[in-house]
């Protein structure tokens, strides 16, 4: 037993001396010290030694062990040093390498309400916020739409109490024109306005049935400007200026009288656009504007004799379909990554 064990160690670090890289290096330590290894397999044959002679083979296994492992730590320090100017190394800040470059992206529909977004604030418009759960009062009562008013039926919004049963039922708002109202009885609570100059981006809620051009969830952006001596001439000038700056110096856009509860006079908003590219350009409604009814103003705390003001609101799928050419509102709710990918 003595024999062998001298013989594992001798063979041992002569071939620990000859392994002139890590692969071999590796190979050595699974062959002596691996759980496979010369040294496990001659511990394993300790039950065979005479019983007088097992306290001294053990001593000799031991220190059989702790002499391959010293030397094995002292080559692989060796190696390291002697290949540490020619190996690779491995640049942990380097982009992973994938099977796919492709990074993401915010959907088209967040970009164009960010893009919308930041054109109004070049126009001085901050941005205003406010919940999607209204209640009856915001949503009808103090936007002017009377009780028997077609909009308020339960076929046309989705109601979370049910109409007659509460005083003010709650319900998904169906158009941010809510904000204003908030907006504007915050400013008069809080005495901070008017002048109040703000763009209220937000998803609103109507039972439509899904088409190309419609869909039961879609986002506004709603806009709103109060001060002294505000006309409809300012209204007209601020589309025109939105208009140009986000689809070009070349859109075509229009104003035809219309008729909103909330404003008077009002206006629809159309733009010429072609959502195919084999397609001629034609008139397609991006929205309604108009100036800000007296009665609306009174009931939010505000003089009508002293302050006026426009607003306007846009559908962000319609105003998107414009300017990508998206034939199909479905698509932008879809999640086809080769439709993504296109935009």
């Amino acid at each position: 037993m003595q024999e062998q064990l001298n013989q594992i160690e001798q063979s041992g670090l002569a071939e620990l001396a000859g392994a002139a890289d890590h692969a071999a290096l590796d190979a050595w330590k699974g062959a002596y010290l691996g759980p496979k290894g010369r040294l496990k397999a001659a511990m394993a044959g300790l039950k065979d030694v005479p019983k007088e002679d097992k306290p001294a083979v053990g001593q000799r296994l031991n220190q059989i062990k702790v002499a391959l492992e010293s030397a094995f730590e002292a080559r692989k320090s060796t190696l390291g040093d002697a290949t540490s100017d020619t190996a690779p190394r491995l640049d942990l800040t380097e982009p992973g390498l994938l099977e796919s470059h492709a990074l993401g992206r915010r959907h088209i529909i967040m970009r164009v309400r960010e893009e919308l977004v930041e054109v109004f604030a070049r126009m001085g418009f901050d941005v205003a916020q406010g919940p999607e759960l209204e209640d009856d009062e915001h949503n009808f009562v103090k936007l002017n739409i009377p009780p028997a008013h077609p909009a308020r039926e339960p076929i046309d919004n989705f109601y979370v109490d049910q109409p007659g049963q509460v005083s003010t039922p709650r319900m998904l708002r169906s158009q941010t024109s809510t904000v204003q109202i908030r907006v504007m009885e915050d400013a008069v609570a809080k005495g901070w306005g008017p002048p109040l100059k703000v763009v209220s981006p937000g998803r609103v809620y109507r039972p439509d049935t899904v088409d190309a051009t419609h869909s039961f969830m879609f986002h506004q952006i709603e806009g709103l400007y109060i001060d002294r001596g505000v006309t409809m001439a300012d209204l007209k000038t601020t589309l025109f200026q939105f208009a140009r700056a986000y689809f070009g110096r070349d859109a075509e856009i229009r104003l035809r009288p219309s008729f909103f509860p909330f404003t008077e006079p009002s206006a629809e908003f159309d733009m010429k656009i072609a959502l195919r590219p084999d397609q001629p350009a034609k008139w397609v409604e991006l929205g309604g504007c108009g100036m800000v009814d007296p009665a609306v103003l009174e009931v939010c705390g505000l003089d009508p004799e002293v302050w006026t003001g426009f607003a306007f609101g846009f559908g962000i799928e319609r105003i998107a379909m414009g300017r990508y050419g998206i034939p199909d509102i479905r698509m932008l709710f879809e999640n086809d990554v080769r439709f993504l990918e296109q935009l």
